[in-house]
């Protein structure tokens, strides 16, 4: 595994897309079982003017992934390296993206000079799973978006799906408005990340440095007692030691198991989160459930736990 670092204050930020751009549509991830979902989302960027390409193994299928391992990295390596395409835009999350970043880098090196040569750079969107290749893009100093994918924009309503498209065509987004837990205002790198996919990212050479980090979540179907495990791991590892602030978006379907004694998730992220002495904010609309506004990757933004506020800074 090769992973070269970048100064987040030099985060890279892909040039703005604009229609007639082509982009390309991948399976890193699970095996892709919403059909008419996945051609809703994708009639969407058409509809926008964009060119977009379908790998022909958009249905491949290996057990619970879209592909053996080395298919799907070998997809996701052709679009990164080729010239023309501007965007990879993913088909869905599930699982399966950790496994192809065990032989993977985004970089080509020059061994003369030891500089370090970005390759093709350009915009990678999805969430869910694909928090993994998002924090691995960002951890080499490049911007992608935490976003709806194939299969769920069609899903989002107006709002959402223009924001996706202000953020990669450069223009400015809105605050998002949620709960203040108190504790004032801090500005850094925001990180978003499905909670389960970021907790098994520790301690990996994936994981980015956290020191400042906003630090935004999202979960789905993952039990009270779970959240409680994961985020129980992120305080005594010393991850959310580091964190100076945390966005908290939908935990959907993260109910108690019926008939056994529990807290609620709600409960949970309270019970986890609120001694940390750091601002706070949840019921933020991004997640599993619409609308999953969207994020960029690494971009400076400041969370007003006081009034519920995050805003990423132009």
């Amino acid at each position: 595994m090769q992973v070269k670092t970048k100064n987040t204050e030099n985060l890279l930020i892909p040039q703005s897309l604009q229609p007639g751009d082509l982009l390309r549509v991948v399976a890193p991830s699970g095996a892709l079982r919403e059909l008419e979902a996945f051609q809703n989302g994708v009639n969407i960027w058409r509809s926008r003017g964009y060119r977009v390409e379908v790998i022909p193994e958009i249905e491949d299928r290996w057990g619970y992934l879209a592909g053996k391992d080395e298919n799907r990295r070998s997809h996701l390596a052709a679009a990164w390296q080729d010239p023309e395409c501007r965007g990879i835009l993913c088909a869905r999350g599930g699982f399966g993206t950790t496994r192809i970043l065990e032989e993977w880098t985004w970089m080509l090196q020059n061994q003369e000079t030891d500089n370090i040569n970005i390759q093709s750079p350009k915009w990678l969107i999805g969430f869910s799973d694909i928090t993994a290749l998002l924090w691995s893009l960002y951890k080499v100093g490049i911007c992608g978006v935490h976003a709806p994918v194939m299969t769920t924009l069609a899903g989002e309503p107006a709002w959402s799906i223009q924001r996706l498209f202000d953020i990669v065509e450069g223009k400015s987004i809105q605050p998002l408005k949620g709960k203040g837990w108190g504790g004032g205002t801090v500005s850094g790198k925001l990180l978003p990340a499905n909670l389960t996919v970021a907790t098994h990212l520790l301690g990996t050479p994936m994981q980015p440095e956290l020191d400042g980090a906003i630090l935004a979540i999202e979960d789905v179907g993952e039990a009270p007692y779970r959240i409680d495990r994961m985020l129980t791991q992120w305080r005594m590892s010393g991850a959310l030691g580091k964190i100076a602030g945390v966005a908290i978006g939908s935990f959907t379907n993260c109910e108690p198991p019926a008939n056994i004694p529990s807290f609620s998730v709600a409960e949970v992220l309270r019970d986890r989160l609120s001694d940390l002495n750091i601002p706070v904010v949840s019921d933020l609309p991004f997640g599993h459930q619409a609308p999953n506004a969207s994020l960029p990757v690494g971009m400076v933004a400041t969370l007003d736990a006081d009034k519920g506020i995050l805003t990423v800074n132009s």
